[in-house]
Protein backbone atom coordinates (compact mmCIF):
# COMPACT_ATOMS: atom_id res chain seq x y z
CA UNK A 1 0.00 0.00 0.00
CA UNK A 2 3.32 2.41 0.40
CA UNK A 3 4.08 1.61 -2.98
CA UNK A 4 4.54 5.22 -5.14
CA UNK A 5 3.39 7.09 -1.88
CA UNK A 6 5.21 10.34 -1.49
CA UNK A 7 5.78 10.87 2.20
CA UNK A 8 8.04 13.76 3.77
CA UNK A 9 9.88 13.07 6.56
CA UNK A 10 10.84 15.84 8.64
CA UNK A 11 13.71 15.10 10.84
CA UNK A 12 14.60 17.61 13.99
CA UNK A 13 17.02 17.42 16.07
CA UNK A 14 17.87 14.82 18.42
CA UNK A 15 19.69 11.01 19.04
CA UNK A 16 16.86 9.18 17.91
CA UNK A 17 17.81 10.90 14.30
CA UNK A 18 20.10 7.45 13.65
CA UNK A 19 15.86 6.00 13.86
CA UNK A 20 14.99 8.18 11.39
CA UNK A 21 17.70 6.79 8.68
CA UNK A 22 16.41 3.55 9.12
CA UNK A 23 12.57 4.88 8.44
CA UNK A 24 13.84 6.34 5.46
CA UNK A 25 15.20 3.18 4.76
CA UNK A 26 12.27 1.05 5.25
CA UNK A 27 9.86 3.05 3.09
CA UNK A 28 12.15 3.21 0.49
CA UNK A 29 12.82 -0.15 0.54
CA UNK A 30 8.52 -0.46 0.31
CA UNK A 31 8.11 1.44 -2.78
CA UNK A 32 7.81 5.04 -1.40
CA UNK A 33 8.89 8.29 -2.33
CA UNK A 34 11.07 9.98 0.34
CA UNK A 35 12.24 13.45 0.81
CA UNK A 36 13.84 14.45 3.80
CA UNK A 37 13.73 17.88 5.40
CA UNK A 38 16.39 18.40 8.66
CA UNK A 39 16.67 20.69 11.36
CA UNK A 40 20.25 21.92 11.83
CA UNK A 41 20.02 20.38 15.31
CA UNK A 42 19.68 17.24 13.46
CA UNK A 43 22.36 17.67 11.16
CA UNK A 44 24.47 17.31 14.27
CA UNK A 45 23.72 14.35 14.55
CA UNK A 46 23.69 12.96 11.11
CA UNK A 47 24.53 14.31 8.22
CA UNK A 48 22.39 15.26 4.89
CA UNK A 49 24.36 12.57 2.75
CA UNK A 50 23.39 9.64 4.78
CA UNK A 51 19.88 10.51 4.04
CA UNK A 52 20.54 11.66 0.81
CA UNK A 53 21.87 8.20 0.01
CA UNK A 54 19.26 6.40 1.46
CA UNK A 55 16.54 8.53 -0.12
CA UNK A 56 18.17 9.23 -3.68
CA UNK A 57 16.64 12.17 -3.47
CA UNK A 58 18.08 15.54 -2.42
CA UNK A 59 17.80 17.02 1.32
CA UNK A 60 16.71 19.93 2.24
CA UNK A 61 17.63 22.32 5.41
CA UNK A 62 17.91 25.79 4.24
CA UNK A 63 14.78 27.59 4.02
CA UNK A 64 16.87 29.66 1.67
CA UNK A 65 18.92 27.22 -0.40
CA UNK A 66 16.50 27.10 -3.24
CA UNK A 67 17.51 24.01 -5.38
CA UNK A 68 15.09 24.55 -8.24
CA UNK A 69 14.82 28.44 -9.50
CA UNK A 70 11.37 27.43 -11.30
CA UNK A 71 9.51 26.82 -7.40
CA UNK A 72 9.70 27.59 -4.02
CA UNK A 73 11.01 25.02 -2.14
CA UNK A 74 9.26 24.55 1.21
CA UNK A 75 5.97 25.65 -0.54
CA UNK A 76 6.66 22.97 -3.23
CA UNK A 77 7.52 20.54 -0.69
CA UNK A 78 4.45 21.15 1.06
CA UNK A 79 2.27 20.85 -2.13
CA UNK A 80 4.08 16.95 -2.86
CA UNK A 81 3.43 15.12 0.17
CA UNK A 82 0.90 12.60 0.27
CA UNK A 83 1.72 12.22 3.98
CA UNK A 84 4.07 14.25 6.21
CA UNK A 85 6.07 12.32 9.02
CA UNK A 86 7.76 14.48 11.74
CA UNK A 87 10.26 11.79 13.61
CA UNK A 88 11.71 12.40 15.86
CA UNK A 89 9.67 15.51 16.72
CA UNK A 90 11.62 17.31 19.31
CA UNK A 91 9.79 19.66 22.28
CA UNK A 92 10.88 22.21 20.80
CA UNK A 93 9.56 21.41 17.30
CA UNK A 94 6.09 20.71 18.40
CA UNK A 95 6.30 24.40 20.73
CA UNK A 96 6.74 25.86 17.70
CA UNK A 97 4.07 23.86 15.49
CA UNK A 98 1.32 24.69 18.53
CA UNK A 99 2.34 28.32 18.58
CA UNK A 100 2.74 28.92 14.46
CA UNK A 101 6.79 29.50 14.63
CA UNK A 102 8.54 29.20 11.42
CA UNK A 103 11.49 29.83 11.68
CA UNK A 104 13.31 27.37 9.44
CA UNK A 105 12.88 25.13 6.74
CA UNK A 106 11.11 21.98 8.67
CA UNK A 107 8.58 24.22 10.48
CA UNK A 108 7.67 26.49 7.42
CA UNK A 109 7.12 23.44 5.41
CA UNK A 110 5.05 21.73 8.05
CA UNK A 111 2.89 25.13 8.50
CA UNK A 112 2.51 25.48 4.46
CA UNK A 113 1.59 21.99 3.83
CA UNK A 114 -2.09 20.56 3.75
CA UNK A 115 -1.34 16.75 3.51
CA UNK A 116 -1.76 14.34 6.79
CA UNK A 117 0.46 15.59 9.56
CA UNK A 118 1.74 12.63 12.06
CA UNK A 119 4.48 13.28 15.03
CA UNK A 120 6.61 11.22 16.60
CA UNK A 121 8.21 13.06 19.77
CA UNK A 122 11.19 11.54 20.92
CA UNK A 123 12.70 13.00 24.39
CA UNK A 124 13.49 12.67 28.13
CA UNK A 125 10.55 11.31 29.80
CA UNK A 126 10.37 14.38 32.18
CA UNK A 127 10.42 16.76 29.25
CA UNK A 128 7.63 14.53 27.63
CA UNK A 129 5.27 15.10 31.02
CA UNK A 130 6.32 18.94 31.41
CA UNK A 131 2.86 20.42 31.58
CA UNK A 132 3.65 22.84 28.13
CA UNK A 133 4.77 20.11 26.36
CA UNK A 134 1.53 18.49 26.89
CA UNK A 135 -0.09 21.64 26.60
CA UNK A 136 1.35 21.92 23.19
CA UNK A 137 0.90 18.12 22.16
CA UNK A 138 -3.53 18.80 22.85
CA UNK A 139 -3.21 21.89 21.00
CA UNK A 140 -1.65 20.10 18.01
CA UNK A 141 -4.10 17.81 18.77
CA UNK A 142 -7.26 19.96 18.51
CA UNK A 143 -5.72 21.55 15.19
CA UNK A 144 -5.94 17.80 13.87
CA UNK A 145 -2.63 16.57 14.25
CA UNK A 146 -2.14 13.40 14.68
CA UNK A 147 0.47 11.33 16.93
CA UNK A 148 2.54 8.15 17.34
CA UNK A 149 3.04 7.82 21.07
CA UNK A 150 6.65 7.27 21.98
CA UNK A 151 7.49 4.08 23.70
CA UNK A 152 8.55 3.13 27.14
CA UNK A 153 12.59 2.03 27.67
CA UNK A 154 15.78 3.13 28.81
CA UNK A 155 16.44 6.51 27.29
CA UNK A 156 20.13 7.75 25.96
CA UNK A 157 20.18 10.06 29.02
CA UNK A 158 19.84 7.46 31.38
CA UNK A 159 16.28 7.50 32.09
CA UNK A 160 13.96 4.36 31.78
CA UNK A 161 10.78 5.62 30.83
CA UNK A 162 8.33 7.09 28.41
CA UNK A 163 10.25 9.12 25.19
CA UNK A 164 11.50 6.67 22.84
CA UNK A 165 10.79 7.11 19.18
CA UNK A 166 9.02 4.68 18.03
CA UNK A 167 10.78 1.86 16.11
CA UNK A 168 10.68 2.13 11.97
CA UNK A 169 8.94 -1.07 11.48
CA UNK A 170 6.21 -0.04 13.86
CA UNK A 171 5.48 3.56 12.16
CA UNK A 172 6.08 1.28 8.45
CA UNK A 173 2.84 -0.57 9.60
CA UNK A 174 1.22 2.55 10.90
CA UNK A 175 1.99 4.31 7.68
CA UNK A 176 0.77 1.00 5.93
CA UNK A 177 -2.38 0.86 7.08
CA UNK A 178 -3.52 4.28 6.58
CA UNK A 179 -3.03 4.53 3.31
CA UNK A 180 -4.87 0.95 2.92
CA UNK A 181 -7.61 2.64 4.86
CA UNK A 182 -7.59 5.27 2.36
CA UNK A 183 -7.67 2.92 -0.38
CA UNK A 184 -10.87 0.86 0.76
CA UNK A 185 -12.55 3.49 2.81
CA UNK A 186 -13.67 2.16 6.21
CA UNK A 187 -16.51 0.34 5.27
CA UNK A 188 -17.08 -1.26 8.93
CA UNK A 189 -16.88 2.70 10.22
CA UNK A 190 -18.37 2.73 14.01
CA UNK A 191 -19.24 -1.00 13.77
CA UNK A 192 -18.87 -2.01 16.94
CA UNK A 193 -17.36 -5.84 16.46
CA UNK A 194 -16.16 -8.17 19.29
CA UNK A 195 -13.65 -10.42 18.30
CA UNK A 196 -12.63 -14.00 20.71
CA UNK A 197 -9.13 -15.78 19.91
CA UNK A 198 -6.90 -18.24 21.58
CA UNK A 199 -6.95 -21.31 23.97
CA UNK A 200 -8.12 -20.90 27.10
CA UNK A 201 -6.35 -22.62 30.36
CA UNK A 202 -8.30 -24.27 33.01
CA UNK A 203 -6.30 -24.80 35.90
CA UNK A 204 -5.36 -27.86 38.11
CA UNK A 205 -3.52 -26.80 40.21
CA UNK A 206 -0.05 -23.59 40.38
CA UNK A 207 1.60 -25.57 38.04
CA UNK A 208 -0.66 -27.45 35.71
CA UNK A 209 -3.53 -26.79 33.45
CA UNK A 210 -5.43 -28.15 30.62
CA UNK A 211 -5.33 -26.17 27.46
CA UNK A 212 -5.31 -26.95 23.75
CA UNK A 213 -3.15 -25.84 20.30
CA UNK A 214 -4.74 -22.90 19.35
CA UNK A 215 -2.13 -20.22 18.54
CA UNK A 216 -4.83 -17.04 18.41
CA UNK A 217 -3.55 -16.09 14.96
CA UNK A 218 -6.89 -16.95 13.05
CA UNK A 219 -8.54 -14.34 15.58
CA UNK A 220 -5.82 -11.73 15.56
CA UNK A 221 -5.92 -11.51 11.86
CA UNK A 222 -9.48 -10.69 12.13
CA UNK A 223 -8.73 -8.10 14.69
CA UNK A 224 -6.32 -6.38 12.68
CA UNK A 225 -8.29 -6.34 9.44
CA UNK A 226 -11.24 -5.07 10.67
CA UNK A 227 -9.96 -2.54 12.93
CA UNK A 228 -7.96 -1.57 9.34
CA UNK A 229 -11.96 -1.06 7.67
CA UNK A 230 -12.67 1.49 10.61
CA UNK A 231 -14.64 -1.20 12.78
CA UNK A 232 -14.33 -0.34 16.51
CA UNK A 233 -12.53 -3.83 17.59
CA UNK A 234 -12.11 -5.32 20.93
CA UNK A 235 -10.81 -8.50 21.04
CA UNK A 236 -10.71 -11.01 24.30
CA UNK A 237 -8.14 -13.35 24.15
CA UNK A 238 -6.52 -16.32 25.77
CA UNK A 239 -3.30 -16.35 26.47
CA UNK A 240 -0.81 -16.19 22.96
CA UNK A 241 2.47 -15.36 22.08
CA UNK A 242 0.85 -13.35 18.90
CA UNK A 243 1.33 -9.05 19.22
CA UNK A 244 -1.44 -7.22 19.76
CA UNK A 245 -2.97 -5.71 16.23
CA UNK A 246 -3.22 -1.83 16.38
CA UNK A 247 -5.87 -0.16 16.96
CA UNK A 248 -7.78 -2.64 19.20
CA UNK A 249 -9.12 -2.88 22.64
CA UNK A 250 -7.60 -6.16 23.85
CA UNK A 251 -8.55 -7.72 26.91
CA UNK A 252 -6.84 -10.84 28.19
CA UNK A 253 -8.22 -13.89 29.87
CA UNK A 254 -7.30 -17.37 30.79
CA UNK A 255 -9.98 -19.45 31.55
CA UNK A 256 -13.20 -20.45 29.59
CA UNK A 257 -14.96 -18.99 32.78
CA UNK A 258 -13.47 -15.48 32.17
CA UNK A 259 -13.74 -15.80 28.68
CA UNK A 260 -17.53 -15.93 29.07
CA UNK A 261 -17.98 -13.42 31.42
CA UNK A 262 -16.01 -10.30 29.31
CA UNK A 263 -17.86 -11.66 26.39
CA UNK A 264 -21.07 -11.42 28.29
CA UNK A 265 -20.24 -7.92 29.25
CA UNK A 266 -19.27 -6.57 25.77
CA UNK A 267 -22.23 -8.64 23.74
CA UNK A 268 -25.05 -6.36 24.01
CA UNK A 269 -23.35 -3.39 22.58
CA UNK A 270 -21.92 -5.27 19.92
CA UNK A 271 -23.03 -5.12 16.36
CA UNK A 272 -20.82 -8.14 14.78
CA UNK A 273 -19.51 -10.83 16.95
CA UNK A 274 -16.84 -13.14 15.46
CA UNK A 275 -16.12 -16.13 17.92
CA UNK A 276 -12.71 -17.84 17.03
CA UNK A 277 -11.32 -18.75 20.18
CA UNK A 278 -10.77 -22.12 21.24
CA UNK A 279 -12.51 -22.70 24.47
CA UNK A 280 -12.68 -25.08 26.19
CA UNK A 281 -15.43 -27.59 26.64
CA UNK A 282 -14.52 -28.39 29.95
CA UNK A 283 -12.72 -28.01 33.37
CA UNK A 284 -11.63 -30.27 36.44
CA UNK A 285 -14.22 -29.86 39.13
CA UNK A 286 -11.38 -29.51 42.18
CA UNK A 287 -8.72 -27.83 41.73
CA UNK A 288 -5.49 -27.58 44.30
CA UNK A 289 -4.28 -24.49 45.92
CA UNK A 290 -0.92 -26.28 46.37
CA UNK A 291 1.11 -28.30 43.98
CA UNK A 292 -0.32 -31.93 43.34
CA UNK A 293 2.36 -35.02 44.54
CA UNK A 294 3.17 -37.78 42.66
CA UNK A 295 1.58 -40.40 44.38
CA UNK A 296 0.48 -43.16 42.76
CA UNK A 297 0.61 -44.66 39.07
CA UNK A 298 -3.04 -43.55 37.94
CA UNK A 299 -4.60 -40.33 38.36
CA UNK A 300 -8.22 -39.75 37.53
CA UNK A 301 -9.52 -35.84 37.14
CA UNK A 302 -13.15 -35.55 37.16
CA UNK A 303 -14.27 -32.73 34.78
CA UNK A 304 -17.19 -30.49 34.08
CA UNK A 305 -18.91 -29.22 31.18
CA UNK A 306 -18.13 -25.29 30.83
CA UNK A 307 -21.08 -22.91 29.23
CA UNK A 308 -21.44 -23.03 25.73
CA UNK A 309 -20.66 -19.30 25.05
CA UNK A 310 -21.69 -19.69 21.54
CA UNK A 311 -24.67 -21.08 21.86
CA UNK A 312 -25.43 -18.51 25.38
CA UNK A 313 -24.92 -15.72 22.27
CA UNK A 314 -26.94 -17.61 19.92
CA UNK A 315 -30.06 -17.54 22.10
CA UNK A 316 -29.89 -13.95 23.25
CA UNK A 317 -28.92 -12.76 20.12
CA UNK A 318 -30.90 -9.58 19.26
CA UNK A 319 -29.62 -6.96 15.86
CA UNK A 320 -26.49 -8.74 16.45
CA UNK A 321 -24.08 -10.41 13.53
CA UNK A 322 -22.95 -13.97 14.89
CA UNK A 323 -19.89 -16.06 13.47
CA UNK A 324 -18.78 -19.09 14.80
CA UNK A 325 -15.92 -21.56 13.77
CA UNK A 326 -15.68 -25.32 13.43
CA UNK A 327 -12.32 -26.48 13.55
CA UNK A 328 -12.89 -30.42 13.11
CA UNK A 329 -11.04 -33.92 12.61
CA UNK A 330 -13.70 -35.31 9.84
CA UNK A 331 -17.11 -34.82 8.59
CA UNK A 332 -16.43 -31.09 8.11
CA UNK A 333 -19.61 -29.92 6.66
CA UNK A 334 -21.76 -31.77 8.25
CA UNK A 335 -20.71 -30.91 11.95
CA UNK A 336 -20.37 -27.19 9.88
CA UNK A 337 -24.36 -26.93 8.81
CA UNK A 338 -25.24 -28.49 12.39
CA UNK A 339 -23.07 -26.09 14.94
CA UNK A 340 -24.59 -23.43 12.32
CA UNK A 341 -28.04 -23.64 12.67
CA UNK A 342 -28.31 -25.42 16.24
CA UNK A 343 -26.54 -22.07 17.97
CA UNK A 344 -28.28 -19.59 15.73
CA UNK A 345 -25.46 -18.30 13.46
CA UNK A 346 -25.31 -16.07 10.54
CA UNK A 347 -21.78 -17.39 9.20
CA UNK A 348 -19.61 -20.46 10.19
CA UNK A 349 -15.96 -20.44 9.22
CA UNK A 350 -15.15 -24.45 9.33
CA UNK A 351 -11.52 -26.05 8.50
CA UNK A 352 -10.19 -29.20 8.94
CA UNK A 353 -7.28 -29.15 11.26
CA UNK A 354 -5.77 -32.36 9.89
CA UNK A 355 -5.05 -30.92 6.56
CA UNK A 356 -1.58 -29.79 5.96
CA UNK A 357 -1.35 -25.81 5.91
CA UNK A 358 -5.00 -25.49 7.38
CA UNK A 359 -3.79 -26.96 11.48
CA UNK A 360 -3.12 -24.65 14.75
CA UNK A 361 -0.39 -22.56 14.95
CA UNK A 362 0.14 -22.40 11.10
CA UNK A 363 0.34 -18.92 8.90
CA UNK A 364 -2.31 -19.89 6.53
CA UNK A 365 -5.76 -21.69 6.46
CA UNK A 366 -7.94 -23.61 4.71
CA UNK A 367 -11.72 -22.50 4.96
CA UNK A 368 -15.09 -23.19 3.99
CA UNK A 369 -17.54 -20.34 5.22
CA UNK A 370 -21.25 -21.49 5.13
CA UNK A 371 -24.27 -18.81 5.48
CA UNK A 372 -27.60 -18.79 6.96
CA UNK A 373 -29.02 -20.99 4.06
CA UNK A 374 -26.03 -23.43 3.71
CA UNK A 375 -24.72 -21.85 1.01
CA UNK A 376 -20.85 -22.46 0.98
CA UNK A 377 -17.70 -20.27 0.06
CA UNK A 378 -14.88 -22.75 -0.05
CA UNK A 379 -11.56 -21.05 -0.21
CA UNK A 380 -8.43 -22.39 -0.90
CA UNK A 381 -4.92 -22.38 1.24
CA UNK A 382 -4.56 -18.41 1.90
CA UNK A 383 -2.96 -16.87 4.70
CA UNK A 384 -4.86 -16.00 8.01
CA UNK A 385 -4.86 -12.50 6.57
CA UNK A 386 -6.68 -13.21 3.57
CA UNK A 387 -9.20 -15.59 5.35
CA UNK A 388 -9.76 -12.45 7.34
CA UNK A 389 -10.33 -10.05 4.92
CA UNK A 390 -12.39 -12.71 2.57
CA UNK A 391 -14.43 -13.40 5.89
CA UNK A 392 -14.79 -9.82 6.75
CA UNK A 393 -16.49 -8.75 3.15
CA UNK A 394 -19.26 -11.37 3.79
CA UNK A 395 -19.68 -9.39 7.07
CA UNK A 396 -19.78 -6.56 5.43
CA UNK A 397 -22.64 -7.48 2.85
CA UNK A 398 -24.57 -8.63 6.35
CA UNK A 399 -24.38 -5.20 8.61
CA UNK A 400 -25.26 -3.23 5.34
CA UNK A 401 -28.19 -5.92 4.87
CA UNK A 402 -29.30 -4.75 8.58
CA UNK A 403 -28.29 -1.09 8.00
CA UNK A 404 -30.75 -0.80 5.18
Amino acid sequence: MISGKKILLCVSGGIAVYKAAALTSKLVQAGAEVKVIMSHSAIEFVSPLTFQALSRNDVFFDTFDEKNSKVIAHIDLADWADLVLVAPATANVIGKLANGIADNMLTTTLLATTAKVWIAPAMNVHMYDNPAVQKNIQTLYNYGYEFIEPSEGFLACGYIGKGRLEEPEKILTLVSNYFEKREHGEPLKNVKVLITAGPTREKVDPVRYFTNHSSGKMGYAIAEQAAKLGANVTLITGPTSVDFPNYVHVIKVESADEMYQQVMNYYPNADVVIKSAAVADYRPIHTFEQKMKKSQDHLVIEMEKTTDILKELGMKKRQQILVGFAAETNDLEQYAKKKLQSKNLDLIVANNITTEGAGFGTDTNIVTIYDRNLTKTELPLLTKTEVARKLLEKVQSLVKGVKE
